[in-house]
């Protein structure tokens, strides 16, 4: 039989001297069982989902976000908030009120609708706009309450926060405007439906009819995303119980379990079509198709799994547990590909079968030859390999430039949708007294009341601060918390620079003056220390997954070329993503409302990315091998290798892209920025470096593309990628 085309190849040779007996490793051997009893593994599957579904139903879930970084100044003005017991120690919520009569024609309404608000759960104080002349606009037409709740915005539940905005809402009348912001509002409204997941999976549908023709056909690998995907959720809902994971999980674990679990089903099935078409009985095509290419996705599903369990070690609050959820995800998406995929290809496998046959043989008759197209761009690459990799790797450096000027942070009120309280709350206090009352900074001093309003005066006067409130002492005295108010909004650069100046230059000044110890913290703060940390981290993390990834690369492939070129380009495509990021998030290209890149993307995105670029570099660079060992021709192999794998691997990425994309029909700004990452890193890397770069580089590397160093050639050990699915 010819050398298998289509799917990675194998890099193990048979057995010398027993041509004609293949041995099957034991992912054929999965596949086998799970073919013998197709409706147990079926009926196993069905019951894991069920289970899982009730189990994570009467449990319920116990999401919570933790940005908590032991070390910074804003997390220790937190723990000592609590531990003093002040009135400060949880985050705030802003009443905005607003008559074009003034709002003091209104005193005894709203007085009484905070007295209301005091009362209720979670509340730890209010402050009236009336005892206070700087919470009044200089017109008098707009004021704001301070709601100061007794823990962190994300620790209060939901139903407190609704309760507050209810009861202020309640006063609302004829002329009188009342508006609600803060994190714990923006948390507690509804911003969403399920139409991304609902419009990544119609275009995945739509992508497998056109690629096979088959209804059949192309529900199979969906129907195994779908299991892996429910199962992932389910199992995540329960282990929140366990872990610290952020409530935005779901969605991701969503996006990704969508694109990822197809993914790898599609290689799979994609090879079990080759197999078919090669003569072999659909029983023999499953046990061929998962001996070979289930071997590519479970190194492939293992890389993803340990570059996300990588960011546990970054120690980065509930990112954490979004990692762990992400990786369990993967993990299940694996399991499905293995066990539940053969379990299906035997049930369908034989109107599979009469339909890749029909649609060969109709091929044939039109003189039509498999990667006709793709062999063509391979040899129009080795024409020209130099000016092709010149051209792609300065357009992606190009792409990637925007990238060195992004700013990471957090949305904040001002990126949501106009209707919603938060926004127009932002939007009334940004009005009424200037935009940096929207991310006001909380100053802990810790020392006497007059060391409190000591530290207040010189505040007010600093550059930069639009205002300070008085010194507010804790309930043991031992602390004073002075709100100051930027001049700019939260997200500008400005704000960023003042809490540098806070702490750099005026906090040292005054405590030497006064005695006290003077934190910065609140929740700006604390977006700012969590956006520094993740920068000064993400290279440690970058050089771990990098080096390991590529240790594994020269490993299978037995080369130190390989492995430095796949995560050159691996982060190239990783740059390209962020680049396209920060050209419409961040620079606001394509009427996007401006802002900072969500601080915990980058890490999550290159965690996810390497992995998956990783897949295709051992499915596209493993046939190109076997080509090699075949022919020792770099050329025939190289034209060969994207022949018989381009088809395949364009067809994953664009199910990739489209269902990540999908994720820009989103309301969740965070969820719109992730979407887009994946969707341009993917395609980059499907297209433009495998199918471009890749082949030029190999072209002009010719034989030495498998060097290594004989004295490294004898102590590395031998690893073989995938059996041969034929001898």
């Amino acid at each position: 039989m010819s050398p298998t085309r289509g799917a990675a190849a194998p890099l193990a040779l048979p057995a010398p001297g027993r041509p004609d007996r293949p041995r099957g490793g034991r992912f054929g051997a999965l596949a086998g069982w799970a073919q013998r009893h197709r409706w147990s593994a079926l009926l196993l599957w069905v019951a894991v989902l069920a289970a899982v579904t009730l189990g994570s139903q009467a449990a319920g879930s116990a999401y919570k976000n933790d940005f908590a970084l032991p070390g910074t100044d804003s997390q220790a003005a937190t723990d000592l908030f609590t531990k003093h017991g002040s009135a400060q120690a949880g985050d705030s919520v802003d009443i905005v009120l607003k008559d074009s009569q003034g709002i003091d024609g209104r005193k005894a309404a709203v007085e009484k609708m905070l007295a209301e608000v005091k009362g209720l759960p979670s509340v730890a104080d209010v402050r009236s706009p009336y005892a206070d002349a700087s919470a009044v606009s200089e017109d008098g037409t707009i004021g704001y309450a301070t709601v100061t709740l007794d823990g962190k915005a994300e620790a209060v539940p939901k139903e407190d926060v609704t309760a507050i905005i209810d009861t202020a809402k309640g006063v609302e009348a004829d002329g009188l405007q009342v508006e609600l912001g803060g994190d714990a509002v923006r948390g507690a409204e509804d911003k969403g439906s399920p139409t991304a997941e609902l419009a990544g999976i119609l275009a995945a549908v739509i992508i497998l009819g056109l690629l096979f023709g088959s209804v059949v056909a192309a529900a199979v690998p969906l129907i195994t995303a779908l299991f892996a995907v429910g199962a992932a959720i389910g199992l995540i809902a329960l282990a929140s119980h366990v872990f610290t994971i952020a409530d935005f999980t779901p969605p991701i674990t969503m996006l990704v379990g969508l694109g990822v679990g197809v993914d790898y089903a599609l290689l799979i099935f994609y090879r079990y079509r080759h197999e078919l078409t090669h003569g072999a009985e659909p029983a023999e095509a499953g046990r061929k198709a998962l001996d070979a290419a289930g071997r590519t996705v479970f190194v492939a599903g293992c890389t993803v799994i340990i570059a996300l369990l990588g960011l546990v070690a970054l120690g980065l609050g509930s990112l954490q547990g979004v990692a762990l959820a992400l990786a369990l995800t993967v993990l299940t998406t694996m399991a499905a590909s293995l066990v539940l995929l053969p379990a299906l290809l035997a049930l369908f496998g034989h109107r599979i079968q009469r339909h890749v046959l029909k649609h060969a043989a109709q091929a044939a008759s039109k003189g039509e030859v498999e990667g006709r197209r793709w062999r063509a761009l391979a040899a129009a690459v080795q024409r020209r390999p130099l000016p092709t990799l010149l051209v792609a790797v300065l357009a992606l450096l190009a792409l990637s430039a925007p990238a060195l000027g992004m700013r990471l942070g957090f949305a904040d009120a001002g990126n949501d949708p106009k209707t919603s309280t938060s926004k127009q709350a932002y939007d009334l206090l940004a009005e009424g007294f200037g935009p940096g009352f929207n991310g006001p900074l909380v100053v802990l001093v810790r020392g006497d009341k007059a060391a409190g309003q000591a530290v207040r005066s010189e505040l007010a006067k600093a550059e930069g601060v639009a205002a300070a409130s008085p010194a507010m002492p804790s309930e043991d005295g031992a602390l004073s918390t002075v709100i100051v108010y930027p001049k700019t909004a939260p997200q500008d650069e400005g704000t960023t620079d003042l809490v540098h100046h806070l702490r750099d230059d005026v906090a040292p000044n005054l405590e030497h003056d006064t005695g006290a110890e003077i934190l910065v913290g609140g929740s700006t703060a604390a977006s700012q220390d969590f956006a520094e940390t993740v920068s000064q981290r993400l290279p440690l993390f970058v050089a771990v997954v990098v080096g390991l990834s590529s240790l594994l690369l020269m490993l299978v492939f037995r080369s130190v070329l390989i492995p430095i070129k796949a995560a050159l380009l691996n982060l190239l495509s990783i740059t390209g993503a962020l680049g396209a990021m920060t050209l419409v998030f961040q620079e606001g290209w394509f009427g996007v409302q401006p802002g900072p890149i969500e601080a915990f993307l980058p890490v999550l995105i290159f965690a996810i990315v390497f992995g998956l670029s990783m897949d295709y570099e051992v499915f596209l660079v493993s046939r190109i091998h076997e080509e090699w060992e075949r022919t020792k021709d770099h050329s025939i192999a190289v034209r060969e290798g994207l022949a018989t794998t381009g088809k395949v691997i364009t067809a994953a990425g664009a199910i990739m892209i489209v269902v990540f994309a999908a994720f820009m029909l989103s309301p969740d700004r965070m969820l719109q920025q992730f979407g887009l990452g994946l969707a341009v890193a993917i395609l980059m890397d499907a297209v433009v470096i495998r199918c471009l770069i890749v082949p030029a580089i190999m072209q002009l590397l010719g034989k030495w593309a498998w060097w290594l160093p004989a004295p490294l050639a004898r102590r590395l050990p031998k690893v073989a990628l995938e059996r041969p699915a034929d001898s």
